[in-house]
């Protein structure tokens, strides 16, 4: 019992900390959505070289998108005629950092820490970019799903868009991790204390650790906001060297096993073997860079969060907003389910067509899908189960292989399944 109140005790402290800063974040990413206009990225990318990979992953490195958010963004990139060098350079740099994981890398593990964070998004998106450029060879082009990016004009309408892209999009995709990582960061700062465990294990002090972290963080989807709190927790608690955090807050958010099988079918075996090396090497040795360099330079300021507290009415204000928020969106995220089954059973008609997906980790991975499958002729309905990794599609003299392949191009897995019969009753 002692334990679970010291469990609920760090949760807390953490949603806290958290909170405020997302909160400003947020709001910062849905200024910036609706500021630049559509399609600003596609038109400094279409040609080979290194300007085209330096605006590319510039301009992702601001941008809050996650790394499945990523992939029809980096599609619609090299389907308007992006080099796969930009392209490469946006997917590695984008995932990695954001205003709002700017923000939140700040307040748990100081300025210092942020700011590298940022340099190193930007280095590895840039040496990826340009080694896809150098020897990725050719690749035929992927259809990507339209985009139905129309910016609405008037400071009232813009406004409602920030918030609705910020607290809505960008948080609706993201929520379920974000929860999951404060709870994640309260449970390893429960336990470990301040006992510091990893100082006295000799190999978790360099390269050990690093590479601990990039094998444990590679294959699982990691989002860089909730990763935050769970490095901070390993650091500060645990007693982990800063630069193995800096490895998995790079390497977790860049890649999982979707984001490869994307990159794979999208680019080729070729492009895909480059994005993966570049992460992996390009954390590793960065991560050396900042303990050997950065952190004897910073001294104190270093794995430890902004000396400068907020008002207390602030910090309780933001987290309410930010708990209502997911409460919201997880409210919503069971409403659509329930529809998904009704709809699922009703739908069980010779004009439906069920798909399995595969390769969908959050609900902008099911609002693309969804996207993707209206955006076919014939199409009148679709519906996405991110659980059941299953769609429902509805309209008139539907093509399942058409289907399958706009799910595909939207970067994701996709088969048509046989269509159910219903039991008599």
């Amino acid at each position: 019992m002692r334990f679970l109140m010291r469990w609920i005790n760090e949760t807390a402290m953490a949603m806290v900390e958290l909170s405020p800063w997302l909160t400003l974040g947020l709001l910062i990413a849905g200024l910036l959505h609706v500021v630049f206009p559509p399609g600003l990225t596609r038109r400094f990318l279409g040609r080979k070289g290194f300007r085209s990979v330096f605006w590319a992953t510039a301009l992702g490195v601001p941008m809050p998108l996650c790394s499945c958010g990523v992939i029809p963004a980096a599609l619609g990139l090299k389907k308007d005629g992006a080099s796969d060098g930009a392209a490469i350079g946006f997917l590695i740099s984008t995932p990695q950092t954001g205003v709002d994981s700017i923000l939140v890398s700040a307040r748990f593990l100081g300025w210092p820490f942020a700011l590298f964070k940022v340099f190193s998004a930007l280095i590895t998106g840039l040496a990826g970019g340009v080694l896809a450029d150098l020897f990725g060879g050719s690749h035929a082009e992927v259809q990507a799903p339209a985009v139905d990016e129309v910016l609405p004009r008037g400071l009232r309408a813009r406004v409602v868009r920030a918030l609705r892209f910020g607290f809505g999009s960008v948080l609706g995709g993201v929520y379920a991790w974000i929860a999951a990582g404060v709870v994640i960061a309260g449970f390893i700062s429960a336990a470990a204390g301040a006992t510091r465990v990893f100082e006295n294990v000799a190999w978790m002090q360099g390269v050990g650790g690093m590479l601990l972290m990039l094998a444990i963080s590679m294959p699982m989807y990691v989002c860089a906001i909730a990763s935050v709190p769970i490095a901070a927790s390993l650091v500060t608690s645990a007693g982990l060297p800063a630069g193995a955090a800096l490895v998995f807050l790079m390497a977790g958010p860049a890649t999982n096993a979707a984001t490869l099988g994307a990159i794979y079918r999208a680019f080729g075996r070729r492009v895909a073997a480059i994005y993966v090396g570049t992460v992996a090497v390009s954390s590793i040795l960065l991560g050396l860079a900042f303990d050997w360099v950065v952190a004897p330079a910073a001294g104190g300021a270093v794995g430890h969060c902004m000396t400068h507290a907020l008002p207390r009415w602030i910090e309780l204000i933001a987290t309410a907003l930010i708990a209502a928020m997911i409460a919201g969106h997880a409210l919503a995220a069971l409403k659509r389910r329930m529809a998904f089954r009704a709809k699922e059973t009703r739908d069980m008609t010779a004009a439906s067509v069920r798909l399995s997906v595969l390769g969908m980790t959050c609900h902008n991975c099911v609002r693309h899908v969804e996207n993707a499958l209206k955006a076919v002729a014939g199409v009148t309905g679709a519906q996405v189960d991110l659980k059941k990794k299953l769609a429902v599609v509805t309209g008139d003299k539907l093509d399942p292989a058409a289907l399958a392949n706009a799910v595909t191009a939207a970067g994701y897995d996709a088969k048509p399944l046989a269509q159910p019969t219903l039991s008599p009753r």
